[in-house]
């Protein structure tokens, strides 16, 4: 018994080819979404007050945003998450080490808030809170860092640190030696 006819087949045939554009033009739709949802680099450059020299960091909490000085006059201006009301600080510190992929582990406080975190995550874990690169202020244990949870920049969520867009801190990453001034202020800027 024959399932298929010669014209069958070709109905068969054309109706999988066309399951297949459908299923190839969803992933595309649906990596173009995913790409949108996720792949955060919203820097830009931006006018900023020439009395700061280049090459130094100002962390404006106010703005929501991380300002790059790189020549006088001008920013590159970056999204941040910035520090839930009871962990909110400022002042003047310095980058005194960076880090690739690095490891986190979280704080006594942060386990006795939630029992449920992990004791460490390795540097390189989809799930690592501290992304791709980060950028540590003074002898604090406050970063600038990458994230896993890039939903949250634009909001006041860390226990302290500034959180970037992965993309963003890559950007920002290789810009700024050991050493660096970075000024944390709740300050807002016109640029």
């Amino acid at each position: 018994m024959k399932c298929f006819t010669k014209g069958g087949r070709a109905l068969v045939s054309a109706a999988l080819s066309l399951t297949m554009v459908a299923l190839a033009s969803s992933a595309a739709n649906a990596q173009d979404l995913f790409s949108f949802l996720w792949s955060g680099g919203y820097r830009d450059t931006v006018s900023f007050s020439p009395k700061y020299s280049p090459g130094q960091i100002i962390v404006s909490f106010g703005d929501r945003k991380l300002y790059w000085i790189h020549r006088r006059g001008e920013a590159i201006s970056y999204p941040i998450a910035v520090p839930r009301e009871q962990s909110r600080w400022s002042g003047v510190t310095s980058v005194s080490q960076k880090r690739v992929n690095p490891g986190w582990t979280p704080t006594p406080q942060m386990r006795r808030e939630n029992p449920k975190l992990p004791v460490h995550v390795p540097g390189g874990h989809p799930l690592n809170p501290l992304g791709v690169r980060a950028l540590y202020l003074g002898s604090s244990l406050y970063r600038i860092h990458g994230t896993d949870a890039p939903w949250t920049i634009g909001t006041a969520v860390s226990k302290g640190c500034i959180r970037m867009y992965n993309e963003d801190v890559l950007d920002l990453y290789p810009r700024v030696p050991v050493g660096t001034r970075v000024t944390v202020t709740w300050k807002r800027f016109t640029t």
